[in-house]
């Protein structure tokens, strides 16, 4: 028996599979949608242990987080939310651990939803920041003390720079042309690369989700409403603008990150626009001065992190995401790169609509 179907048998020992299909294509995690001969429907997650050393932690921060937010959405009596669950067995364990020491976990599903991976219209957009927004508002009131780190270092650029210059050391040099690509772009920025750290005190935070990119939100299937945030591994304490720049990163690609040539990578001020006008509509009070300074470096830096941290990888052999074909993740590194440096490139237009924004949200009440 495949460990899939194991993991199927320990949380539902007495049902049959009537379907076990591979979904998502997320960089870590491995993610199945399960069909019982009941006719109910289930999500089945293989955490990586490459990235998560302590799945108990994971565990942990999901219960908080997915109870309190249930209890929030309660208070304000809104069903248009929905929150995935996490699954017991009949023993009331949440983990199951195959052979090869791999962590399985069981989640409810959402119905009648659907991903996507690029944003076409900007409504779109502005439902992903709405919803961001309050989940940042839902999870003001949990104390971040509550919380586990399950991703010490997180975010933390200066521990990914030390990360490749070790991997550079140890004979892992950059050879081809778009490795010497990366490394100069490496080499130009690196010094920027400290510029949220050198601010953290003066910037707002609280509990983040940690990976809002576009794929992890759910849309209606039959509009353009966002319902869920789903993918809740590496919620952990943090900075707010950790989180919008992730956001903005993942939201402004117009054309995707599977792009043949990143040259074309544009950062699209028409979608930077809607998805911070949707988050204002909900969270401007939690966003200070210092924050509303550094917010488009954090887009720049989220994607010059990520662009680094793909690097590393490729040079490392491939380790921490997944890939499907050679030089997969060299590729990904570039699509975030040339994306870090079209922001850069629009930095005094995208500063104008931001100040516009604040203009126009400043006398708002967030509606949320």
């Amino acid at each position: 028996m495949k460990p899939e179907q194991q993991a199927v048998s320990f949380f539902f020992p007495d049902q049959e599979i009537q379907q076990l299909t591979p979904v998502g294509s997320g960089n870590v995690n491995d993610t199945w949608l399960v069909r019982l001969s009941s006719g109910t429907s289930y999500i089945l997650q293989k955490l990586s242990p490459a990235v998560f050393p302590d799945p108990a932690l994971v565990t942990a921060n999901l219960k908080a987080v997915t109870n309190h937010l249930h209890l929030e959405l309660k208070k304000k009596n809104d069903t248009s939310i929905q929150i995935p669950q996490l699954l017991h067995s009949p023993a009331g364990e949440t983990n199951f651990l195959d052979h090869q020491g791999n962590h399985w976990r069981m989640l409810s599903y959402i119905p009648d939803s659907r991903t996507l991976t690029v944003l076409n219209p900007p409504v779109q957009a502005r439902e992903i920041g709405r919803l961001l927004g309050c989940f940042h508002q839902l999870l003001s009131t949990l104390e971040p003390t509550d919380l586990h780190d399950p991703l010490p270092g997180f975010h933390v650029t200066s521990r990914y720079l030390k990360d490749y210059d070790d991997i550079r050391r140890r004979n892992a040099r950059p050879t081809g042309t778009q490795e010497k690509e990366c490394a100069s772009i490496i080499k130009r920025f690196r010094n920027r690369a400290d510029i949220l750290e050198r601010h953290r005190a003066e910037l707002g935070s609280g509990i983040i989700h940690g990976d809002p990119k576009v794929a992890n939100f759910l849309f209606s299937r039959e509009s353009d409403t966002v319902i869920s945030l789903i993918d809740l591994d590496t919620v952990m304490p943090g900075l707010l603008l950790h989180d919008l720049g992730d956001c903005l990163r993942s939201c402004c690609n117009p054309v995707g990150e599977e792009i043949g040539d990143p040259e074309e990578i544009t950062f699209d001020e028409k979608l930077f626009t809607a998805v911070m006008e949707g988050y204002c509509s909900q969270a401007s009070d939690l966003l200070g001065p210092k924050d509303q300074q550094l917010l488009i470096d954090a887009a720049w830096l989220i994607s010059f992190e990520l662009g680094l941290r793909f690097f590393t990888d490729h040079l490392a052999g491939n380790h921490y995401f997944k890939v499907q074909r050679p030089g997969q993740n060299l590729h990904r590194a570039l699509v975030q790169f040339h994306l870090a440096q079209s922001i850069l490139k629009q930095r005094s237009r995208l500063d104008l609509l931001w100040q516009q924004i604040m203009i126009t949200q400043k006398n708002s009440t967030p509606s949320f």
